[in-house]
């Protein structure tokens, strides 16, 4: 595939001269540092969170590359995914200009974001088994169109979308394409990071905020080609990711084994969860999921996720979105949370059948 970064990359971006921070200009330690304009008298907090972050996350990727199996140059760390979004909308696509396409319902940052950058979003729904509609990308597709978004594991319906249809994409397509996968740990189908060096189109999104359960640290991953990576770092603010943040994702990542032991536990709960939602009246269908949430379509969504709030259970009401009608999404919890979300839903399912033989 003829493909070229310098074509899709905005003019002004081309010839960017990112900020040169103090880090930037001295790498390694000393014994007195006195170039960045920091409190050297400290602060009430514990040692060195009077200095700034290394701007360039250098020991997460370390530890990342043999996780991921991607080459650190091929790694990129975020102010969570959501400024990685934020970012390729910078980079690749001019304000009234450009366009991307989006695949509904799908995760709502990307038409979020686009509406923040004033870029036109084009929507080619997903069609009704929730796999993309690949001819109506292919005729959607215009000479401004410079990203499909792309959610797999997808977001809300938790499927993920077929590896064919996605490659087929990757091979038409001239512009980036991206692939989030923030669910991804939790699914059967091997990660796109596999697939990096076979396409130079491809931007690849990840968090810590599901499998890992760092929600709070808001640390995201894009990974890509080199060239993508570098541009991605001279446009991203200098110190993006906090030094609380990147201490305690280094220590998370030491604990792989565990967190896979997590992951085991919470599709094992899903799994469970799902035959026991089918076996209630009130559901209509559920969902097969890759995710660590699943789709239950019930009788109405709005009186079921009424109700739920009344026992003080929150779901998500996804009655509005499109293909998504009478349905709520429902992540996985804890054991007792899982057992306090059951009763409920069986003591509405008996209130619904007297309610209805009354």
């Amino acid at each position: 595939m003829s493909w070229n970064l310098e074509a899709l990359l905005r003019p002004h971006i081309k010839n960017i001269v990112p900020y040169s921070s103090a880090r930037d200009e001295f790498k390694g330690t000393a014994d007195v540092y006195l170039d960045a304009n920091e409190n050297s008298m400290g602060s009430p907090l514990p040692k060195w969170y009077h200095r700034y972050p290394d701007p360039y996350q250098e020991k997460i990727k370390e530890l990342l590359s043999p996780i991921k199996g991607v080459d650190t140059s091929g790694i990129f760390v975020g102010n969570g995914s959501d400024e990685c979004i934020d970012l390729l909308f910078r980079i690749f696509c001019r304000p009234e200009i450009d366009n991307v396409i989006i695949c509904p319902p799908t995760y709502g940052m990307y038409e979020v974001s686009a509406a923040i950058n004033n870029v036109p979003v084009k929507k080619v729904p997903l069609l009704n088994n929730f796999q993309l509609d690949i001819e109506g990308i292919a005729n959607t597709a215009d000479e401004y169109s410079k990203i499909i978004w792309l959610c797999s594991p997808n977001n809300p319906t938790g499927n993920c979308l077929n590896w064919q249809d996605v490659e087929m994409v990757l091979n038409n397509f001239q512009g980036i394409v991206v692939v989030d996968e923030a669910y991804i740990n939790f699914a059967r189908q091997k990660s796109w990071v596999t697939a990096l060096s076979e396409y130079p189109n491809l931007v690849v999104l990840q968090t810590l905020s599901k499998a890992w359960g760092l929600a709070g640290l808001r640390v995201g991953m894009a990974f890509a080609a080199a060239e993508i990576i570098e541009v991605l770092n001279r446009v991203k603010p200098p110190y993006n990711v906090s030094q609380p943040a990147q201490e305690l994702v280094l220590k998370a990542l030491e604990e792989v084994a565990s967190v896979n032991d997590v992951i085991q536990e919470i599709v094992a709960m899903r799994n469970e969860l799902a035959l026991v939602f089918r076996k209630m009246s009130i559901v209509e269908q559920v969902y097969d999921s890759d995710a660590n949430f699943l789709l239950v379509k019930v009788l109405d969504a709005n009186d079921t996720y009424k109700y739920l709030l009344e026992k003080g259970i929150v779901v998500r009401n996804r009655n509005n979105v499109q293909l998504c009608k009478n349905c709520i999404r429902i992540t996985i919890g804890t054991e007792k949370e899982n057992t306090m979300l059951v009763d409920a839903l069986l003591a509405y399912t008996q209130l619904k059948k007297t309610s209805d033989n009354g």
